[in-house]
Parts: C-alpha cells; sequence; structure tokens
C-alpha cells in the first residue's frame, strides 16, 4: 500500500501539492503511488525557474525503466524552485517522493486552485485505497 500523507492536495495525475513556509508557494512532486507504478525513475526533465505555466499543463517529464510519463501542473503558477539534485539522482522519487524527491515549487497564481485539488481520502479512491 502506497504512503498517503493527510494535509497534501492531489490531482488525477497523480502529482501532490504540499504548503511551504512561504505564503502563496507550494511544492510540487508525484505520489508515492505513482513513483511505485512507474518503477525505478532514472531521468527527470523539469522546468527552469522563472517559467509559468497554466494548470494541467506540462511541465516536464519523468522516466523510469517502465515509461515516460509527462508532470503536469496542478495549478496555475510560476516555478521560483527547481529540484537540482534529481538531476544527479533521480532514484531520490522512488526513496522519498513527499520530501527530498520534491520536484518543483510554484508560487500559485490563484490559492483557491490548490482548494479545489483531491484531499487524501478523495485520492485514496481513486487508487483504491
Amino acid at each position: 500500500m502506497s504512503e498517503l500523507p493527510d494535509g497534501l492536495r492531489y490531482t488525477e495525475e497523480h502529482e501532490y501539492v504540499a504548503a511551504t513556509d512561504e505564503s502563496g508557494v507550494y511544492q510540487v512532486g508525484i505520489t508515492d503511488y505513482a513513483q511505485g507504478e512507474l518503477g525505478d525513475v532514472v531521468y527527470v526533465e523539469l522546468p527552469a525557474v522563472g517559467e509559468s505555466f497554466e494548470r494541467r499543463a506540462t511541465f516536464g517529464t519523468i522516466e523510469a525503466v517502465k515509461a515516460v510519463s509527462d508532470l503536469y501542473s496542478p495549478v496555475a503558477g510560476e516555478i521560483v524552485a527547481v529540484n537540482e539534485s534529481l538531476g544527479d539522482d533521480p532514484s531520490i522519487v522512488n526513496s522519498d517522493p513527499y520530501g527530498a524527491g520534491w520536484m518543483i515549487r510554484l508560487r500559485v497564481s490563484d490559492v483557491s486552485e490548490v482548494d479545489g485539488l483531491m484531499d487524501v481520502a478523495a485520492y485514496r479512491a481513486l487508487v483504491g485505497q
């Protein structure tokens, strides 16, 4: 069974959104369920700081032994940080998806979009847990 922390918001595409200490800035990554389905992550392509994305726009790709998948922005906003350590060791996504395996930090255009994402109960139902 996948780890699904309370207090995060989730998308149907298996990204999560976590509040940071900075107002209006959220951390984005893929869920434990998603990394488990992908298998061993071997490459992550992420955007540059300063780029902006609309909700559900592709912001990067993740490559694993089993498949290559797009990464989707859960909400609209501007990239304020990118997890550079994934370039050297993309397997961090497998070992710590909610911690050191985060992908981007996004300054959200409309914080109410975050509230519109799934809570943990809805995401559990989506993935059958």
